[in-house]
């Protein structure tokens, strides 16, 4: 397998990820690749030639072999290296699906009008091809491990193994070569694999929460809107209502006691005043 084609296909994953994922592709390339590729290829190298059983018979040790590892842990972990890294592969997809859209529409309306602000930006259908390429990767990992689980035992390299499988004469005694050494990358292994499977889960909480927060959000401002904009209609009619109200009660004659006051009466006599001093003196015309 060609590891670098493998890693720059990854790159540009990079691109659209959130920190989490960033991390876990860390994880996946110095944890996981460099040492498949550095040690654990080297470790296991030929396994079979390694299994050494106390008989002679021919046909006996491969028999035998087939049985204790009927998949070997090196190509194990490849599969799931290569399964689990494939459902990032739609991200990059959708978004040179989304590039090809938005380069369809340029050549026929021009820059006045995009279809996506930033083609790269998670949101609406990539959002949700992202959040599933995580699901994917959980599922993925988790069913690698279980089918190790399964069929090593809880990841245990024994040193002995005793096989009785025809053509084997009787009760063979067979040996497993570098047990201890192999045991330590089984485990370093399982663990980067479970350390992967938190990243995952991390950035899928991450993602839901940031979600929920950006629609709650949305609707805080929708309805801080709507209640303004109900304060603006209410607004002209109030101030309609006292002017009238102002206006009706200028209109209006003053009651009998607000005319009793002093200040009507006042006003009262010097009308009076007025009017005589204004009307013709009949007396002296006699």
């Amino acid at each position: 397998m060609d590891w670098k084609t493998f890693q720059a296909l990854l790159s540009g994953v990079n691109k659209y990820s959130t920190a989490f994922g960033r991390v876990w592709l860390s994880v996946v390339f110095v944890f996981r690749v460099m040492v498949y590729v550095v040690a654990a290829e080297r470790v296991w190298g030929d396994e079979q030639k390694d299994f050494d059983c106390n008989t002679k018979q021919p046909g006996c040790a491969n028999v035998c072999y087939d049985y204790f590892f009927p998949i070997s842990h090196i190509r194990l972990w490849a599969l799931q290296l290569i399964f689990v890294t494939c459902p990032s592969f739609m991200v990059v997809m959708h978004v040179a699906y989304r590039d090809d859209r938005e380069r369809k529409h340029t050549a026929k309306h021009g820059d006045t009008k995009k279809l996506y602000s930033n083609t790269g930006k998670k949101h609406g259908g990539l959002w949700w091809t992202y959040l599933i390429s995580l699901f994917a990767k959980t599922g993925i990992e988790v069913a690698f491990l279980y089918i190790l689980h399964h069929i090593y035992d809880s990841f245990y390299l024994p040193r002995l193994v005793k096989c009785h499988m025809a053509p084997c004469p009787n009760l063979v005694d067979c040996y497993i070569g570098h047990p201890t050494e192999k045991k330590v990358f089984t485990y370093f292994m399982v663990g980067a694999s479970g350390l992967c499977i938190v990243l995952n889960i991390c950035e899928i909480v991450y993602l839901i929460s940031k979600r929920l927060v950006r629609v709650a959000n949305k609707m805080g401002r929708r309805n801080r809107n709507m209640a303004v904009r109900q304060d603006d209609y209410k607004e002209p009619f109030n101030n309609s209502n006292v002017s009238l109200l102002k206006r009706d009660l200028k209109d209006q004659p003053p009651s009998f006691r607000t005319a009793m006051k002093p200040s009507h009466r006042l006003s009262g006599l010097k009308l009076e005043d007025k009017m005589r001093s204004s009307a013709p003196n009949l007396s002296s015309s006699k």
